[in-house]
C-alpha cells in the first residue's frame, strides 16, 4: 500500500466533493438522517462553498492510496500553534489500515509550532470518536451547533496536546 499526501488546489474540489459524497452516504446514514445528509453536503461541499471555507484559511490535504483519491483533512489556525480540524475522512473501503493514523500524523508533523489541534464530532460517531481517543485526543466538551434548517449537531469538542 503506497501513501501519498497532496496539498488541494481549486482543481481538486471536485474530488474532495465526490469523496464527500461516497463517505457521507455511507457512514452517516446510521447516525443522522438522508435530508440532513443532503442539507450538509449541499451547504459544506458546492465549489463556491469550498472556495469560501479556503478563502477563510482552511487548508485541504488529501490522501492518496495507490493513487486512488482516499480522503482528506481540513485544518485552519489563527496563530501557527492551535489548530481546529474542520473535516477529516477516510473512505470506508481504507479504514482500520493505518491510513487515517498516518494521514494525521503527517498534518501534525506538516505544522511544526502545532500546540493543539480541536475538533467536533458527533457524539453517536462512535467509530471517529474511539479512532480520535486511539490517536490521543481528549474530549473537552460537548456542544450542539444549529446548523440552519432545524437540524443540529450535537457533538463533543476534542482536543490533542501536542507541546
Amino acid at each position: 500500500m503506497n501513501i501519498t499526501y497532496k496539498k488541494a488546489e481549486r482543481s481538486d474540489f471536485k474530488i474532495i466533493a465526490a469523496l464527500a459524497e461516497k463517505i457521507w452516504r455511507k457512514h452517516y446514514i446510521t447516525i443522522i438522517t438522508m435530508e440532513q445528509i443532503d442539507y450538509m453536503l449541499d451547504k459544506m461541499y458546492s465549489e463556491q462553498s469550498l472556495l469560501k471555507q479556503v478563502e477563510e484559511g482552511n487548508q485541504f490535504t488529501l490522501v492518496y492510496v495507490d493513487k486512488v483519491p482516499a480522503g482528506y483533512i481540513s485544518v485552519s489556525t489563527t496563530d501557527n500553534k492551535k489548530y481546529f480540524l474542520h473535516k477529516f475522512y477516510v473512505d470506508q473501503q481504507e479504514q482500520a489500515k493505518g491510513v487515517g493514523s498516518k494521514f494525521l500524523k503527517y498534518i501534525e508533523q506538516s505544522l511544526p509550532a502545532l500546540e493543539t489541534i480541536e475538533l467536533t464530532v458527533n457524539r453517536k460517531n462512535y467509530i471517529a470518536i474511539n479512532f480520535y481517543f486511539k490517536n490521543g485526543f481528549v474530549i473537552k466538551d460537548v456542544a450542539d451547533f444549529d446548523i440552519g434548517n432545524n437540524y443540529f449537531m450535537n457533538d463533543f469538542i476534542m482536543i490533542k496536546k501536542i507541546k
